[in-house]
This record gives C-alpha cells, structure tokens and sequence, in this order.
C-alpha cells in the first residue's frame, strides 16, 4: 500500500506521524532508557512539542524524524545508553570455561535487533496480566488511542488510562530488561506475544469501532510481527501457523472493500483479487508448519485457524469451497480453544456444510449469556434464517445486530441486509 502523503494541516500532520511510527520510537527509547513508562513519556512529549511547534513553524520535511529527535532530547540528558548485546556476548566469550558455569551460547545470542519486536516482549512481561499486556501493547506497539483500547475492552476512558499507566510503572518497578529474552524465558513468553500480534491483527483486518471497516495499517504491522517472530523461532509449528494466518487473512484486504468504499463480504469477494503472493507465503508458512506437527511437535489454534484460511484460499470460486473440511477443523480448534467465538464461526461452518439447522443447532447450545453485547451471534443467526428462507426473522434479527455493532461500516451492512430481507418478506406474501 502507497505510504499517504503528509497532511498540509500541522495538526493532522502530528497525528499522521504518531501512527505511522510511535511503536519504533518507544521501542528506540525503551533500549536507550531500559524503562518503558519514561520512553513513552518522552515521545508524547515530543508529540506535545510538535502540537505547540509545528502550527507556527509548519511541518518539517520529515516528521517522523523530528518526533523521534525531539524525543531522543528529552532523554538524552537524563540517561546514557545501556550495556550492548555485543559486550555481553564479548564478555560471555572471555569467562573462563566450565562445565557448571558454562552458559548456552547459542541462547545468549538469539536476539533480534528490531526494537518494536523487543518492544513487545517487554510488554508481555509477566510481571503484567494478560488484559494488561494486551492493552500496553496495543497503545504502545500499535499506536491506537486509550479511547479505542477502551472500546475494544468495553470499559472506560479513564479505566484503561490507569491500567495502562499501573501496566508501565509494574514494568519499570520490575526492571524489566528490554533485551529479548533467551531460551526458556522466551518460550514462556511467545504465546502471550503471539496472542497480542492476532489481536493486534483482528482490530486492523475488522476495527471493534469507528468509522473504518479495516485499519490496514495496523494489519500490516502485525503481520510485520509475525513474519519477524517466526524468522527467529522457525521450528514452532505454532508461530508458522500464525504467520500463515495472517497472511492469507491479509491476502482479502484489495477485495474487502468496493469501487465505493463499502464493505464485501468472503462470499460475494472477486477472488482475483485476492494477493497471490500473500497467499503463497501463507501457504508455505502452513506447509512448514505442517512438518514440523508430522514429528509429533503439538499444534493449536492458529495452525488450525491457519488451516481453515487455507480452504478459502485454495478455492478459486465461494460455491467451490470445502465447507465439510472447514467444519471437521472447526470440531478440532473447538476442542484446542474452546470459546463463544469459536462457536459462532463453528455454526455459520456447519450451516454451509449440513444446512441451517444445523448451524443453529450450534449456535443454541451457547450460553445465553456468551457474547451479549456484541452483534456476532444475532448477526450470524439471521445469516442463517435467511439461508433457510425465513426472510422476516432474518430482518428482525440483522436489526437487532445492528444495534449492537459499535463500527460505523458494518453496522451499514447489517442494516443493508435487514432491508433486502424485509423487502424479500413483503415480496413472498
């Protein structure tokens, strides 16, 4: 995707940098300072001096830079630059040998000089819990605004600031080490990362709220991630799996949208033009992945998940596709990770595969109580009474969904589809 242009209005133009590059930032300063709360403080400074700034001054020629420099000012004089991997390495090369204290090199090396990567280690910590990793992460490795944290964790404004500000502190009160982690420490932490990247992923491929259908560039990034993840743990079927996922996912992104901007459902996408390159380094993400799970190696939800993309992708047209494949892996991710949601997309498999009753057989069995406040289960339930011809309760339904989706965009598909079967009931009788 062509990078936009700098906005002519300063104020735009603040913002347009800050989402462009804010995660790299707090991760250069996080390795300069070794404490994430002050790097983060140091860049919305610099955003503040770019508000004051830039309406008098205009807009420097590179504002990314200028944020990054001011940034860099502001901590420069209170902090000198930590001991560097390479002098760790140098002196874990010069210590006298020894069985007993004879550490793993290859372990002390595996490192990644890319510090959003280390950024996000850092922010699943496990010092932190794992709604806080996710909401630090988000604000500072995917730049989104503690209002649309917010959102997405349907809490406040305020609550969120003071989890991801007591999220901070908790990790500069751990001296937490931004180097990142080595061997076993980070095995244990690749699932906690791995889960931030989908999640991070979810939010650009469909946004919880807002006026967008998609906010590619956060896709992008977490797709960045994922490919950067499973350069350095090539041999975890699972980190495959995800990069896999993601890719195909992202493959759609050209066909998501119309001439007009309107979103598209899978079905009704021209599948030419779908990313084809995307989609064979998705593929071959999964078929590593899949030899690595024929040694015995486990595999779970993103391998599966992988595998359902895969069905998608194979299949040139909609009505071609392998419902029955998809819902037999949809019975296996059920059982790996099980949840409302899984449920939900397991339903709308088994109404392709076995028909609508059979899809809302599924969705029956949920608790009542599972996903109250979000417009997937209605929405899905009118999905299938429209397959099933009833064309008013399908109406009723995709309203009642409608009212409960917090995006702009997919709200207007649910009560365009609400429409189109109201006027089917009317035409029927």
């Amino acid at each position: 995707m062509a990078e936009k242009a700098v906005p002519d209005n300063p104020i735009e133009a603040v913002h347009t940098a800050w989402r462009a590059d804010s995660a790299r930032h707090v991760g250069a300063l996080t390795r300069m300072t070794r404490d994430v709360e002050l790097a983060a403080d140091f860049v919305q400074d610099a955003l503040v001096a770019a508000l004051e700034q830039w309406p008098a001054m205009g807009v420097p020629d590179n504002p990314t830079a200028w944020l990054m420099t001011t940034a860099k000012r502001r901590g420069i004089d209170h902090f000198r630059r930590a001991e560097t991997l390479n002098r760790k390495v140098s002196e874990l090369e010069h210590a006298p040998p020894g069985e007993d204290d004879m550490t793993d090199l290859e372990s002390a090396v595996d490192f990644i000089e890319d510090d959003v990567l280390r950024l996000m280690f850092l922010c699943c910590h496990p010092k932190l819990s794992p709604a806080s990793r996710a909401a630090l992460t988000l604000r500072l490795v995917g730049g989104l605004t503690t209002s649309e944290i917010a959102r997405g964790f349907l809490t406040t404004e305020t609550a969120m600031g003071q989890r991801i500000s007591r999220a901070k502190k908790s990790l500069s009160n751990a001296g937490a080490d931004f180097e990142l982690p080595t061997g076993e420490a980070r095995a244990q932490r690749l699932g906690d990362v791995m889960a931030v990247i989908y999640l991070v992923f979810n939010e650009g491929y469909s946004a919880t709220a807002g006026e967008d259908w998609m906010r590619p560039a956060l896709a992008t990034e977490a797709l960045r991630l994922a490919r950067l993840l499973s350069s350095v743990a090539r041999d975890e079927p699972e980190v495959l799996g995800l990069q896999a996922l993601l890719e195909l996912q992202a493959s759609r992104f050209a066909a998501r949208l119309d001439d007009h901007g309107e979103p598209v459902l899978l079905e009704s996408q021209d599948r030419t033009r779908w990313d084809q390159s995307m989609i064979q380094r998705g593929l071959v993400a999964l078929q590593q992945a899949e030899h690595l799970a024929a040694t015995g190696q486990p595999v779970g939800q993103y391998f599966l998940q992988a595998a359902i993309a895969a069905q998608h992708a194979r299949s040139e047209h909609a009505e071609n596709t392998n419902w029955r494949r998809i819902a037999m892996l949809y019975d296996l991710l059920a059982g790996a990770a099980p949840g409302p949601t899984i449920e939900v997309n397991r339903a709308v498999a088994y109404g392709r595969a076995f028909g609508p009753e059979a899809g809302m057989a599924v969705l029956d069995a949920l608790d009542s109580a599972a996903l109250r406040d979000s417009p997937l289960v209605p929405s899905v339930r009118a999905d299938l009474f429209e397959r099933s011809g009833q064309h008013r309760m399908a109406s009723e339904t995709f309203a009642e969904a409608a009212k409960l989706s917090r995006n702009a965009s997919e709200r207007a598909v649910l009560r365009r589809r609400a429409a189109e079967n109201l006027a089917q009931s009317r035409h029927s009788h």
